[in-house]
């Protein structure tokens, strides 16, 4: 990833820094930092794990917040904190933008959310612009970049899928589906995705959520996860296992060693898996039959880029 460059028109200033040493020394901590990116001021949390040593290249795990919430909201649902500490990864909580400051943020998911999406504010780009002020202040491993996401947050996930496949070797959207008009992956990339089958904001089957606040029209998780099936060539039938309110589903033999996994939450709505509560206030309730952060890590470290 040395030879990873911004277009010129995304110059990356940094507008606040923990010190001006460049290093992310600060084991166990979350790190707030800025980025001007195309005009606009951008932010992002980092944490790093508890032992951590900057001088080994370490994997990064993304994880994108829902519509209308934050960073810090994406920490306290997924509490991918912890993991990370236990297994000594990289955690980047970016910020979405809106009207609000660091209130009631989007991502451009293609066509969907709010402020975002109608400004056509570009996500990409700007988690390219983060990966690379992180690549300044600590070692990557360039094989173990991964992107998660909550809702809003997952349907950015798979547009990284489409339009960041030289990065990201896998995605974990959760409650978020693929909603792009076209998408041209450079290569393939592993797929685990989380969904409650009474979905109301994000509809399982697709179409417009009866309790969605955007009105957007999504498409279907069949739709999305036949998508990266065919993409990567795996076979056509799943091995799936059924326990409690799960059904788990796996796509195997796919191209350089990529696999595409399914939990379905049957009768779960639109929540994360094993959170500690819903994700925001009068949110749904999730399962605790699994733990998504727990299994989008095992997934995660078992497929790097070849």
């Amino acid at each position: 990833m040395n030879n990873f460059r911004l277009p010129a028109a995304a110059i990356v200033v940094v507008l606040a820094v923990v010190s001006c040493k460049r290093s992310a020394s600060a084991p166990g901590k979350d790190i707030p930092r800025l980025l001007d990116y195309d005009g606009r001021e951008r932010g992002y949390i980092l944490h790093t794990p508890k032992g951590f040593d900057e001088e080994t290249p370490a994997p990064v795990v993304f994880v994108f917040h829902g519509g209308g919430g934050n960073a810090e909201n994406a920490i306290r649902m997924s509490g991918m904190n912890e993991i990370a500490d236990r297994e000594g990864f990289l955690v980047v909580y970016p910020n979405g933008s809106g009207r609000l400051d660091d209130k009631v943020l989007t991502w451009n998911g293609g066509t969907c959310c709010g402020f975002a999406q109608e400004n056509n504010i570009d996500d990409v780009g700007f988690t390219r612009a983060v990966l690379s002020d992180l690549q300044e202040i600590a070692q990557v491993d360039p094989k173990r970049i991964y992107a998660a996401g909550m809702s809003n947050g997952g349907t950015l996930s798979y547009r990284l899928a489409c339009e960041a496949a030289d990065i990201f070797a896998a995605i974990a959207p959760v409650a978020g589906t693929q909603n792009l008009t076209t998408c041209v992956p450079s290569e393939p990339v592993s797929l685990i995705h989380f969904h409650g089958t009474d979905d109301r904001h994000l509809p399982y089957e697709g179409g417009v959520g009866a309790e969605s606040l955007t009105g957007a029209e999504y498409v279907s998780v069949k739709d999305s996860i036949d998508f990266w099936i065919g993409f990567n060539g795996c076979n056509s039938q799943p091995q799936t296992n059924s326990f409690e309110d799960v059904q788990h589903q796996v796509w195997k033999g796919c191209a350089r060693g990529s696999s595409v996994e399914l939990y379905a939450i049957v009768g779960g709505k639109h929540a994360w898996p094993g959170s500690s509560g819903p994700g925001w206030l009068g949110g749904d309730e999730p399962t605790q039959s699994i733990s998504a952060s727990e299994l989008i890590w095992e997934f995660f470290a078992a497929h790097p880029k070849p």
